[in-house]
């Protein structure tokens, strides 16, 4: 993924970001373009372009996906009732419109050895929400971890603090063609969950949940059977190791609306789900893929 495309959706990524934490301060939401793009340095028809490619739609149409309302007028229309029964070979809706994800569980035995005897190799690529520190064992992606600037030692140093004993080194080579996958339109994405079979029962609910539509973690508990256990599920939704791939940014807390947190920082979160909305919105025609469970 280091192609110009994928920097240069990483480098758009940045000038939204910006642009975002122009929106959200005070007053904000009301700011003409020839306003965000002059705090950007940039000239207004530059920054519509740039915003335009990234989003898929203009940055005012942006703005309204952005707004706290946003996220309560998904859960009234597009709230995804997941099926109470969660069974190996179901077939859910994938995250985007052609590609289908495919995924493999480590064992309750492969867990407990804490990745002794896994080897996993990594490296940093750009991506559509920024850099992005991509893993991958034989079996598929398995840690997708977003930084900031000044956060890659810490995001490498915890994601690795995960499985412990298994064996890393840096190969961003090996590494690229699953993260490319996982990004990708079309196509299929492979997949290796590393996590305790509880968290893994959540994941693979969180994967049934489609591109541009939300879930909560009330939905999650009665498709896993455990509809008291908010608190466990809210932890196991913060412990996904692959980001945006395993969709937990679609998870909102309930019936008020409220965003919850996200490991990766919210306003990340906020923009994954206007990103989705938007494309969604821009080609509601579009077929929607399936996603398969491979094995458990």
């Amino acid at each position: 993924m280091k192609d110009a495309p994928a920097a240069e959706d990483s480098y758009h990524y940045q000038i939204v970001a910006r642009a975002i934490a122009l929106i959200d301060a005070p007053g904000g939401a009301q700011r003409s373009l020839p306003d965000l793009a002059q705090d950007m340095g940039m000239s207004p028809a530059h920054f519509q372009r740039v915003f335009s490619q990234w989003a898929g739609v203009s940055p005012k149409r942006y703005q309204q996906y952005l707004t706290l309302g946003h996220a309560r007028r998904l859960l009234s229309d597009r709230l995804t009732t997941l099926e109470a029964s969660h069974e190996l070979g179901l077939s859910g809706q994938a995250r985007l419109h052609d590609l289908f994800v495919r995924w493999e569980a480590m064992t309750p035995g492969e867990y407990a050895r804490r990745g002794a005897g896994l080897s996993i190799r990594y490296g940093w690529f750009e991506t559509p929400f920024g850099r992005a520190l991509g893993m991958a064992s034989a079996r598929g992606l398995c840690g997708l971890a977003f930084a900031d600037d000044g956060q890659h030692d810490t995001i490498l140093a915890e994601m690795m603090h995960r499985w412990p004993k298994a064996q890393y080194s840096e190969d961003a080579q090996a590494a690229a063609p699953h993260v490319a996958a996982a990004f990708a339109q079309s196509g299929q994405a492979q997949l290796h969950l590393i996590g305790t079979p509880f968290q893994i029962k959540v994941w693979e609910a969180l994967l049934q949940v489609p591109s541009g539509e939300v879930t909560t973690y009330g939905d999650i508990g009665r498709a896993i059977g455990m509809d008291r256990a908010a608190r466990a599920i809210g932890t196991a939704v913060g412990r996904n190791p692959i980001g945006f791939v395993l969709p937990c940014h679609r998870c909102l807390r309930g019936s008020t609306g409220g965003l919850g947190g996200y490991h990766w920082g919210v306003p990340r979160k906020r923009a994954m789900l206007a990103w989705e909305a938007a494309r969604h919105d821009a080609a509601p025609q579009a077929q929607t893929g399936k996603a398969a469970i491979k094995g458990t």
